[in-house]
């Protein structure tokens, strides 16, 4: 069986893809990968043994653009156009001749025109609960949608919502973490969180310094787009509760502040190991990094920026497990108190308790579910 498997977004959007594709090759698939051709996608799916078909446009070239999905839908025609025209010829060429196709992310803009021409069943997943939150942006999206089908001789999608995310979409994200309730119209396939194992060692400099003290702070805020001051708001927020701290640069390519001992900055580094070893991970809200985060243990400080992160920053405070910062810009005064309180005792032995109950074998099962 031949499975394409696709997604056009940030590293929480390919990581879990490439999981599934894993544990479909591992049940004798064939798999090929659309991704975007960020470098780091690149080694992420070498590493991992799957091959990738690239888009025509990296991920980190739309850091440019608006970053929330209010701005986003007020650009709409830009945006739209945009992925379309980065994403439709290329996974039209992998599909061709294929048995399925698994789409994510950005690609609810053309995987069912892609699935329709090509005759080829097509499932769509999302690690997020935004199904419900689509309707609105109908208005904006769907006359773009409509006009490259009709360029392509297709007929309309009358149902904006259904063409995005088909009629029986997938949500692959913890239950302990993601309570949430599917919308009654539609058929939702649901699986635990699709977590790609990591066995890389950390690197000799940041092992030492791990190992140098009691355990740091992690900050770190992936794609996101970030002001140059938050690293220093991070790191005196640390300070200030007697912490070490490790700043991974991420695509706003924070760096350290000084040349002080107590501070370390990373790469791209394997997170799962990494967050085993820290006292508490200050984030985004990513839905992949939550459920890292989560799984290690750890308590978390969530400082959300845009789409879904505000709704994994709730779930965390509900949880018990972290706290919410008020707001996407902290002062070093806020997040020392967030990390205050998610340091304490209580945190930290609620953290220990939820790891344990959250599964890795999400992509194990979708892949079974996908070719039985």
């Amino acid at each position: 069986m031949r499975v394409v498997v696709a997604t056009y977004g940030s590293r929480g959007d390919v990581e879990p893809m490439v999981a599934l594709a894993v544990q479909l090759q591992a049940l004798g698939a064939e798999v090929a990968l659309c991704a975007p051709p960020d470098e780091e996608f690149v080694e992420l799916l070498a590493r991992a043994g799957v091959p990738m078909v690239p888009f025509r446009r990296t991920w980190r070239s739309w850091m440019a653009a608006p970053s929330t999905a209010e701005e986003r839908v007020f650009d709409a025609d830009e945006y739209v156009r945009g992925h379309i025209e980065a994403t439709y010829e290329p996974l039209a060429n992998a599909v061709a001749g294929a048995d399925l196709l698994v789409a994510s992310g950005m690609l609810h803009f053309v995987a069912q025109t892609v699935a329709e021409r090509a005759g080829v069943p097509h499932r769509f997943v999302v690690f997020a609960p935004v199904l419900g939150e689509v309707p609105q942006r109908d208005e904006r999206v769907g006359p773009l949608i409509n006009a490259h089908r009709s360029a392509l001789g297709l007929p309309p999608a009358r149902d904006v919502r259904r063409y995005l995310f088909t009629a029986h979409p997938w949500v692959a994200a913890d239950p302990v973490l993601d309570q949430w309730e599917a919308p009654a119209d539609l058929d939702v396939v649901r699986t635990t969180a699709w977590i790609l194992p990591d066995e890389r060692p950390l690197p000799p400099g940041l092992a030492a310094f791990l190992a140098a003290g009691p355990p740091p702070v992690y900050v770190g805020f992936g794609s996101m787009r970030m002001p140059a001051e938050i690293a220093r708001t991070a790191i005196e927020a640390a300070r200030a509760q007697g912490r070490r701290t490790v700043v991974a640069r991420g695509w706003a390519e924070l760096s350290l502040i000084d040349d002080r001992e107590d501070c370390f900055a990373v790469g791209e580094v394997n997170q799962q190991k990494l967050f085993r070893r820290v006292a508490a991970v200050v984030h985004h809200g990513g839905a992949g990094t939550t459920a890292t985060a989560a799984l290690a243990g750890v308590p978390q400080v969530v400082v959300p920026q845009a789409a879904d992160q505000p709704r994994w920053a709730g779930r965390v405070a509900e949880l018990g497990i972290g706290v919410a910062h008020d707001g996407p810009v902290p002062t070093a005064e806020s997040l020392s108190a967030a990390l205050e309180s998610a340091m304490a005792p209580e945190t930290r032995d609620r953290a220990a308790t939820v790891a344990t109950t959250i599964r890795r074998d999400g992509a194990e099962v979708a892949a079974r579910v996908l070719l039985g």
